[in-house]
Order: C-alpha cells, then sequence, then structure tokens
C-alpha cells in the first residue's frame, strides 16, 4: 500500500460523521458524529495523534498501541478521538478501520500543518504530527491532547534554524498538551527557552524535573507543578478566562522503574548522533532515524519505554478532560445555563 489512495472508490463510509465545509463545497474537516455528540454533551473527549502509529512505531505493534490507546480511555468513561488525514480529508475520530488502514500504509506523509493544504488537495493520506493534532483537535473544540514526546529545538540549530513547528504551532493554539517532555534526541535546554519566549506554561505533573522522555529527569527544573488533573484543570480554566492563545504543556514523566538507565542515555545518543552524521542525515530526516538507531542500540528497550510513554500521558490525558468536564458541568449549574456551543462550526457533511 502507498500514501496515496488508489482511487475515490477506497474512501471508507462516513455516514453520521459531520464536517466543517470548504470554499469548494468539500468537507475541510470531517469530525465524527461520536466526538460531535460527546462534545455536545459536555462528556470528555481526548485527542490522539497518528504519526505514533504512522511513522512511530514497528508493525504490528503500531496498530495494537494505537487501539489499545482508544480502548484505554472508554474503559475510562472518555471518548478518543484519533486524529489523521484519510483520502485527503483531515479527520477528528479517525474509525478503526481507517486506523488499521493508516497503520499499514507505505510511504505514508508526515503531514505538519503546513502540509494539511496540500495533503487535502491531493487527495493523500497521512499521519499528523503535534502541530497539525493541535490545530485541528482545537478546531473540532478538543481541550485535551495526549501525545509522547514533543519536537523541539534540534542541536546546531544556531546554525541549521532546525526547530520544530510544534512550537510555533502550539505558542497560537490554546490545546492542553499531555507529553513526557521533548524528545530525548533534541536540545531541550534552547526547547525550554523557546517555550518561555513563546509564552507557552510547561508545567510538571506532580515535578518540576523537566521529563526527558526516555528518563523521569532530563535535568532541567520548571517553575510549576500540579498534584492532580483537578489542579491541571483550574490552569486550563484560568487560560481560558484570560483568553490568552497558547497551549499548556503537561509534563508527564514515565515511571523511573520503567525508565532507560539514565547512566546509559548519553552514551546510547552520541552514538545515534555519531551514525547519523556518518550517513549524512539532516533535516526532517534525522529523527525517524535517530530513535530508530536507539530502539537497536538498546535492544529494543527504548521502545518498551515509548510505549509505556504513551500509556500514562493518554491515561493522565483522560483524567484531565474528566476533571475539566466536571468543571464545566459545575459552572453550568451555578450559572443555570449551558456551557457554549463548542461545535458551532460544525456542519452536516455530504
Amino acid at each position: 500500500m502507498t500514501g496515496l489512495p488508489p482511487s475515490a472508490s477506497s474512501t471508507r463510509s462516513t455516514a453520521g460523521a459531520r464536517s466543517t465545509a470548504g470554499t469548494s463545497g468539500a468537507p475541510a474537516i470531517r469530525v465524527a458524529e461520536e466526538v460531535v455528540q460527546a462534545l455536545a454533551d459536555g462528556r470528555p473527549v481526548v485527542a490522539l495523534e497518528s504519526t505514533i502509529f504512522t511513522h512511530g512505531l514497528p508493525r504490528p505493534r503500531n496498530l495494537a498501541v494505537a487501539l489499545e490507546a482508544e480502548q484505554q480511555l472508554r474503559a475510562a468513561g472518555v471518548v478518543p478521538a484519533t486524529i489523521g488525514v484519510h483520502a485527503g480529508v483531515p479527520t477528528v475520530g479517525l474509525s478503526t478501520e481507517q486506523i488499521t488502514e493508516l497503520s499499514a500504509t507505505d510511504g505514508l506523509d508526515k503531514v505538519s500543518l503546513r502540509d494539511l493544504p496540500v495533503v487535502a488537495a491531493l487527495g493523500r493520506h497521512g499521519g499528523t504530527t503535534v502541530a497539525a493534532t493541535a490545530f485541528l483537535a482545537h478546531r473540532a473544540g478538543i481541550r485535551v491532547f495526549s501525545t509522547g514526546g514533543l519536537g523541539g529545538v534540534h542541536f546546531g540549530a544556531s546554525e541549521s534554524f532546525d526547530e520544530s513547528a510544534d512550537m510555533t504551532t502550539l505558542a497560537a493554539t490554546p490545546v492542553t498538551v499531555i507529553s513526557a517532555g521533548v524528545k530525548s534526541i533534541l536540545d531541550i535546554r534552547a526547547t525550554l527557552e523557546r517555550f518561555e519566549t513563546l509564552n507557552i506554561p510547561v508545567i510538571g505533573y506532580r515535578t518540576r524535573k523537566y521529563p526527558g522522555f526516555y528518563v523521569t529527569d532530563s535535568g532541567h527544573e520548571i517553575n510549576f507543578s500540579v498534584e492532580t488533573p483537578e489542579e491541571a484543570a483550574k490552569v486550563i480554566d484560568a487560560r481560558d478566562r484570560l483568553d490568552l492563545p497558547q497551549a499548556v504543556l503537561i509534563a508527564n514523566p514515565v515511571d523511573p522503574a520503567k525508565q532507560l538507565p539514565p547512566e546509559e542515555l548519553d552514551g546510547i545518543l552520541a552514538r545515534a548522533w555519531a551514525e547519523a552524521e556518518r550517513q549524512g542525515i539532516t533535516g526532517n530526516a534525522s529523527t525517524p532515524f535517530l530513535l530508530d538507531h536507539i530502539q537497536r542500540d538498546t535492544g529494543g528497550r527504548s521502545l518498551e519505554v515509548n510505549v509505556e510513554v504513551y500509556r500514562g500521558n493518554v491515561r493522565l490525558g483522560g483524567e484531565i478532560a474528566t476533571a475539566l468536564a466536571a468543571s464545566a458541568a459545575a459552572a453550568a449549574d451555578v450559572t443555570g445555563g449551558a456551557t457554549a456551543d463548542v461545535t458551532t462550526d460544525v456542519t452536516s457533511g455530504a
């Protein structure tokens, strides 16, 4: 299978879904009916990105992890909304069939925010990055998004200007993103400085030690932490009352018992960077190359940490979404009215 669907007839049925209409009459964004209804009812919803199973994990583990995340949320009473591009349509709430198809497709596009109109116009499949997923989640009215690790500033960015679009998108997209910090291969110190410059709050969950994805502590301190999902919800509600445009980042460290041994990490990263330099790997090809090298160098241990990180972030995302839903319901009871309809820009799709 390839990233370009063989024909329009291969597009799966989306009966019952709703869409935001584009100027051509074709749907700009399709939102699953289950997600629309949950948001309208004030029930908790958590967005999930697709690049973790289209580009981040090997087959068949990728599909198992994607479906497990959805099941994990449903078991907690939360509606999952896996986001990706299917046959050129940015979709919030991919079906199980669509997730299965994308997880098995070769040559799939990795879609950041800048790529959305191109992939949509060409009718291609794509896995959405943190930037594109956050944008689409916000457009659909979803307030919470769980992922593994964030993009950030690459080493040598002062010369290469290699920085992830995740950061600038999150500076202008008021969602809440739960992650285990930025990926360990990045310049964490510089990334935290950029978050500060972009006015993006970084809040530890039960810690002020910023996690390093594979490890619980990256060696960098952050200013604030919250102890409960309810405290996180209070921060998010305060951001929204102030009408601020940026994301809130919740840094949720992996369980110390399940992290990679911190004393091994520097050597693992050094070997990965040396091999990338030897092979001339640069640009957006460097991240998947480095992560694959780390997986092989650790005998698969990094993959298990990656999956554990994701599980923890999905769990916490569900808890925070539930706390936000409870907060909104309590506010509606006090005011005697319903909260604003978050799906007002969603119309019936063709």
